[in-house]
């Protein structure tokens, strides 16, 4: 197989890839929609999502497992014949991490737009963005994942120390009764966000030959869901237990509002920029990661020797797609409810039909 980097990493490394990956948009934005459809049962959706999310990458990690030492482009060419796996490829890095990438960006600009630079224009802030997000793909795999280690315990750090400081304020009241509704709330909730972020983690099998221990890999990313799923679960239920249900869903980033919330003694107040720096290092990692495995997999299909000079048009074209795409907050919010029948194509649907394939046709690569 014709690798585009020869770069390794260690199945750790590849853990805290996930956890950073999963938190990315999703700690800043999960417990809105998620307080809106199943209200002081948000906390149980988000528990759902995450289980939906380990069994889909039990299924993700089996065609890994299935196709040692090859990428998901090689062997999906491999099983599908060399154009008909191009075009399929081509259809799923456009339509799934690239597309991902773009609103990504998007809540970026998004986010400090409203809350903390209003009267910066989004498109400068695209632009920056987008020149560290280029830097950071261009250095490869393996600097990303070193930059993920140094990062993490900030990033767990930072929000042990939130979650400390909120919990005093939490009421139990506000979760009270459990499932008044019934579960069925709570089941319609968790769909949407068992795709985002859960599901996207078939994007890691472009880099499963990458590392070092490859019969760890479906151990590392079950253990980085979890960890990044517990994350999101605590970080919902404080949303709940704090500010309510109603509040919750009213507000486009409850987590900063929750954030907000902290007073200690009248002396230590206002430290939501701890939850704005856990979330801009951990968005910008997510964003990184998809850019990066948008250009290696176009340079695969097209069968190009380098992918990082494609690194700054693709750059371009997705400062135009987050502009185009989400033109408004209430647009993301109304494709939130799209995304949970969208994602399971690619995170389920698609593995599902390769591994069809391979056992149908009887090629194990060894």
């Amino acid at each position: 197989m014709r690798m585009l980097e020869d770069g390794k990493i260690s199945s750790r490394q590849l853990t805290i890839m996930t956890v950073l990956y999963i938190l990315g948009s999703a700690v800043l934005i999960m417990p809105g929609p998620l307080a809106t459809v199943a209200k002081r049962d948000a906390w149980i959706a988000a528990i759902l999502a995450m289980v939906i999310g380990v069994l889909s990458i039990t299924l993700i990690h089996a065609l890994g497992r299935r196709f040692p030492g090859l990428t998901l482009m090689a062997y999906t060419e491999l099983l599908l014949g060399k154009w008909l796996g191009k075009a399929v490829m081509l259809l799923f890095i456009l339509a799934f991490p690239y597309l991902i990438a773009s609103l990504t960006l998007n809540n970026i600009g998004d986010f400090l737009t409203t809350q903390m630079m209003p009267e910066t224009p989004i498109e400068a802030i695209y632009v920056v963005v987008m020149i560290v997000v280029v830097a950071g793909a261009r250095l490869g795999l393996e600097t990303m994942a070193r930059s993920s280690e140094i990062f993490f315990p900030w990033v767990l750090l930072l929000f042990s120390i939130l979650v400390l400081f909120v919990v005093p304020n939490a009421k139990l009241e506000n979760i009270l009764p459990v499932l008044e509704d019934g579960v069925g709330p709570a089941i319609r909730a968790s769909l949407p966000f068992a795709g985002f972020p859960f599901m996207e983690g078939v994007t890691v099998l472009m880099i499963y030959p990458m590392v070092n221990r490859p019969e760890n890999n479906g151990k590392s990313l079950i253990t980085g869901i979890v960890v990044g799923g517990l994350a999101l679960i605590v970080t919902t239920a404080l949303c709940i237990l704090v500010l309510g249900y109603d509040q919750t869903a009213r507000l486009t980033f409850p987590s900063y509002g929750l954030a907000k919330k902290i007073s200690v003694g009248q002396f230590l107040e206002r430290i939501e920029v701890m939850l704005a720096i856990i979330w801009m290092t951990t968005i910008v990692f997510r964003l990184t990661f998809l850019f990066y495995v948008s250009a290696i997999g176009l340079a695969y299909v097209f069968g190009l020797r380098e992918y990082r000079f494609l690194l700054l048009p693709l750059a371009m074209c997705n400062i135009v797609f987050a502009l185009v795409l989400i033109p408004t907050s209430s647009t993301l919010y109304e494709l939130i409810p799209v995304w949970g029948t969208y994602a399971p194509f690619f995170g389920i649907l698609f593995p599902l039909f390769l591994l069809i394939i391979a056992g149908f046709r009887k090629k194990i690569v060894q």
